[in-house]
This record gives structure tokens, sequence and C-alpha cells, in this order.
């Protein structure tokens, strides 16, 4: 039985995220994206990347702020009041 409402749990959510999925723009979903991997994926706490690595992902970062590829803090402010 309490097997029975884990699944129903789980379709329940998948149906609730799907809803949300939905009224996400492109940048929005890259970050959901990329929070669902660091949470598949998480670094171990003794793990390093080196000067390079950094250095890139800083690059990126840079490039996709440039692009206008970015939640600003207002934004989010906005949406948290809704």
């Amino acid at each position: 039985m309490q097997y029975k409402i884990i699944i129903i749990m789980a379709q329940v959510l998948d149906k609730e995220l799907h809803k949300y999925w939905e009224l996400l723009d492109t940048p929005q979903k890259k970050s959901i994206i990329s929070m669902i991997k660091s949470f598949l994926h998480p670094m171990e706490k003794d793990s390093h990347i080196s000067i390079e690595q950094y250095n890139k992902e800083i690059d990126e970062a840079m490039t996709r702020i440039d692009k206008g590829e970015f939640i600003s803090h207002e934004d989010v402010i906005n949406e948290i009041d809704k």
C-alpha cells in the first residue's frame, strides 16, 4: 500500500514540475538543469578544480551574462512576490 502512495506522489510531482517547466524561459530552464545536475553529481567535499577550469567557467558565465542569459535580482523578487 505504501508503495502505491509513493508512486502516486511521484506522478503528482512530475505533473507539477511539467506545469511549471512550461512557464520558464530558456535561461531559467538552463539554470534549473544545472541545479538538477548538481544534485545528481555532487562534488566531493575535498575536490578541487584547476585554475584553468575555474577561469574557463568564469569566462563562460560572463559570456552568458553578455548574451542576457541571466535572471535579474528584481525579476527574482517579483517572482517570489507572486
